[in-house]
């Protein structure tokens, strides 16, 4: 069911931007800088594309800066999770080091509440 639905999602935004993009299919200009400043400084850099290949790469590069700019954001935590991962890997193999190297109890109270003294 699940995967029908989002199939049937799909075939809905593939139709949106099919429909989307035959609507916006007057070619637009994009600069580099302004006409005035191309000017001034000499660069005369534009390309001249469909509208909605414009739209679909503000798209992607929004989806691409936000996909970054998260990454970034989320880089402590990435890295206390590391670090608790380290503790604890060094805890368990501490636990286990003990419980392989149990000796007897020095301290006759101990040895009594385990059991394994004598009884006086």
């Amino acid at each position: 069911m699940l995967r029908i639905l989002r199939l049937v999602f799909l075939a809905v935004l593939a139709i949106a931007l099919v429909a989307v993009a035959s609507a916006n299919r007057d070619p637009v200009t994009l600069r580099l800088l302004p006409e005035e400043l191309d000017a001034y400084l000499g660069i005369n850099w534009s390309l001249d594309l469909p509208l909605f290949l414009v739209i679909f790469a503000g798209i992607v590069a929004g989806l691409a800066i936000g996909f970054v700019w998260e990454w970034f954001r989320e880089a402590k935590h990435r890295s206390a999770l590391s670090q608790h991962k380290r503790e604890a890997g060094r805890l368990e193999r501490e636990v286990s080091r003990l419980k392989a190297t149990k000796a007897e109890p020095e301290d006759e109270v101990l040895a009594l509440l385990e059991g394994k003294g004598a009884a006086r």
